[in-house]
């Protein structure tokens, strides 16, 4: 979790590199990370014309798959806190032609929404940045209708011992290298491997989600454990 101090850092950065974001997205994770949204969006639960809010949502892409998901007559909700990467979002969905998807600049610590407005709230590669990830999420958890569905993806430690070294090695070396050689931007993707260091386990997140008030939380690491898909639900007082 980032310190509060940091938060026009990290704004910053993900300003810097957002032309270049989803290009590294699918080379850095060698094209999976297309897998892991799609199994992401197929544990939402969401149905054809119902209402899915997306935190953080960068440039769009997990948001143009829940689009899909509820169809013509569903709405999506994209926010996020860097209009850099919002405006990249916009452009790739007027590409898509796509009208069931809006986009606001704003704050995952306070959103600007009423309780119980959503079927479904995601947020994927996003928690880890927030300066206060138990805060994010009990506002998500507050827009959800009972019986929604919250789904995190994010990236994790994997626990096979060697394959956790290699995917260290991959983290701290190559990981900021190639970033830097296409971003020219060094720094950036020096942030980033160490915001995957720096994150809650899956049980930690599990335990922290829980504490917020979702029940029937679900894990599934995907790829040997280098991402993790947690699921909770908001029960009825």
């Amino acid at each position: 979790m980032i310190k509060k101090e940091t938060e026009a850092y990290v704004r910053e950065t993900f300003s810097s590199i957002a032309s270049n974001y989803d290009l590294l997205n699918t080379l850095l994770s060698f094209n999976r990370d297309k897998y892991w949204r799609n199994f992401a969006v197929s544990k939402t639960g969401l149905g054809y014309g119902e209402k899915a809010l997306d935190v953080a949502t960068g440039t769009g892409e997990l948001a143009l798959e829940l689009a899909e998901k509820v169809g013509r007559e569903g709405m999506v909700t994209g926010i996020d806190f860097c209009q850099k990467m919002l405006s990249n979002a916009q452009d790739k969905l007027g590409k898509a032609r796509c009208q069931n998807v809006e986009l606001i600049q704003t704050s995952a610590l306070a959103l600007p929404f009423p309780d119980s407005a959503f079927d479904c709230a995601t947020i994927s590669f996003g928690l880890r940045n927030v300066v206060d990830i138990k805060q994010t999420l009990r506002e998500m958890t507050r827009v959800l209708k009972v019986g929604g569905r919250l789904v995190c993806l994010e990236f994790s430690q994997p626990n096979h011992r060697i394959f956790r070294w290699i995917y260290h090695l991959y983290n701290s070396s190559i990981l900021p290298f190639v970033g830097w050689l296409i971003s020219r931007n060094r720094d950036a993707y020096t942030y980033l491997p160490r915001s995957i260091e720096e994150f809650l386990s899956p049980l930690q997140l599990k335990q922290t989600m829980e504490k917020v008030g979702l029940r029937n939380i679900e894990v599934y690491p995907l790829t040997l454990g280098i991402v993790t898909v947690h699921i909770g639900t908001k029960k009825g007082v």
